[in-house]
């Protein structure tokens, strides 16, 4: 009667654990898969960093957007409670952002890193004023549940 038990334990056992394996091997993808800023913002690829552009919703500023650009490139279009993500080379990136007066944000970017680029809208004379500063994680949560990502720039 024992070697019947040992026997159905055995048979028992062969089939439970791998599905177990597999659970635990699978449980960081599903940690990452239940994270919904991971899964917004994704990570840096291989030898890049990744830049996380966004604006929170707001008042002050809501009708007017504005495109970010590095040099002469436009990158995105930030409007009132939106943002866009961007895989770039390690090295110095200047981003620009302008109506009548212009902003310009210096960033160093080192492979692997992720970078929160936060914009508002300040006031000016005749337009409202672009503003884009360095930020941080902390910043990109308060203000994630009301961010939607950007429609893509037209070619």
């Amino acid at each position: 009667m024992n070697l019947l038990k040992i026997a159905v334990l055995l048979t028992a056992s062969a089939f439970v654990l791998p599905v177990f394996a597999q659970e635990v091997v699978s449980a960081p993808a599903a940690a990452e898969a239940s994270d919904p800023i991971a899964t917004a913002i994704g990570s840096p690829e291989p030898g890049k960093a990744l830049m996380v552009f966004f604006r929170p919703s707001a008042f002050k500023g809501a009708a007017i957007g504005f495109i970010v650009r590095e040099g002469e490139t436009e990158l995105g279009k930030l409007r009132n409670g939106n943002f866009f993500t961007l895989q770039v080379e390690p090295g110095k990136h200047e981003y620009t952002v302008h109506s009548e007066a212009k902003d310009v944000t210096t960033i160093e970017a080192e492979e692997g890193e992720t970078y929160f680029l936060s914009g508002e809208i300040n006031m000016g004379f005749m337009a409202g004023r672009p503003n884009l500063s360095p930020s941080n994680i902390e910043d990109f949560k308060a203000a994630f549940k009301k961010l939607k990502p950007s429609k893509p720039l037209e070619d």
